[in-house]
């Protein structure tokens, strides 16, 4: 968990290292969002398991201790933002807002059925807790940037964190809003690639190569960072410290290095289950698999 430049000076952390009891408490509620995203697709027959399990360990961190967010008041004008772009990991994203009573934990049972606001992506029009209406690839830091821009003029104290998936580095209006952040030094944004490897049609680099990353993003004027993205104790010092740091004069860029399908095995290994539904007797194999291990440590 260093910064991805050699010669970036080192990033003073030892304040923000998590205690055993939290580590515990992130990974518990990391396995919560694996469980009741496949309870959820249960529901839907259809959903994207991998996309939000790559991303758990993340969930978890910033929502349960890095966002500076207050339980049941999700229109809170201080709170932090997040915006994403692999909307499709909406899934992994409702149950913690029901959980922070952003909404009555009952709208879950009714997950993408008639009339139920939450859908397969996110809408911040229905869903107390949701900063921008994802699905459409590539937009996210974009729309961060617009938040960000408003703390600056209203003079509130909230960062903006944002995750894209990394075969959503191939958009172009990611670059461009990338120039736009570093130019005009936006450091309360917080930007995070979910670098799992795969994307809908495949490899990322199969599709379309993206690396270096790291070298690119800082080319682009941003701080960078990479981070084992199953690793709830260094994501949470990272994700701590960057939020805290006041000093930086740059918009931040961490590259969660991560595995698509984490949790359950044959899915670690079969991009095909991007999209998917397991039959009730594969689910529960899926969720022993998963209540079986404790993942990072």
């Amino acid at each position: 968990m260093t910064p991805s430049d050699p010669q970036a000076p080192p990033r003073r952390q030892n304040s923000f290292v998590p205690d055993q009891g939290t580590i515990e408490r992130l990974r518990e509620r990391a396995q919560f969002i694996r469980l009741e995203t496949i309870r959820l697709i249960d529901i839907a027959k259809t959903g994207h398991y991998t996309s939000v399990f790559s991303a758990a360990e993340m969930f978890s961190a910033l929502y349960y201790d890095v966002m500076k967010l207050r339980r049941g008041e999700p229109d809170w004008d201080d709170r932090d933002r997040f915006t994403i772009g692999k909307g499709h990991a909406a899934v992994g994203l409702f149950p913690i807002y029901a959980d922070l009573d952003f909404f009555p934990k009952d709208w879950l049972d009714d997950y993408t059925r008639l009339g139920s606001p939450l859908g397969d992506h996110p809408d911040m029009r229905k869903v107390p807790g949701v900063d921008f209406s994802s699905g459409s690839i590539g937009h996210a830091l974009s729309n961060a940037i617009g938040i960000a821009l408003a703390q600056r003029w209203t003079g509130r104290s909230y960062k903006v964190f944002c995750m894209m998936g990394d075969g959503e580095m191939q958009e172009g209006q990611v670059w461009e809003a990338a120039l736009f952040a570093a130019q005009n030094r936006m450091k309360n944004l917080i930007a995070i690639v979910d670098r799992n490897g795969f994307q809908l049609d495949g490899r990322v680099d199969d599709v379309m190569g993206i690396e270096p990353l790291d070298a690119k993003w800082r080319a682009f004027g941003w701080e960078v960072y990479e981070v084992d993205g199953h690793d709830i104790a260094a994501v949470t010092e990272l994700m701590r410290s960057l939020r805290a740091d006041d000093s930086r004069e740059k918009p931040a860029l961490v590259i969660s290095k991560t595995i698509k399908g984490k949790g359950v095995s044959y899915m670690e290994t079969e991009p095909g289950w991007h999209l998917g539904w397991l039959d009730p007797e594969d689910a529960q194999d899926a969720i022993a698999e998963i209540k079986s291990k404790v993942i990072g440590s």
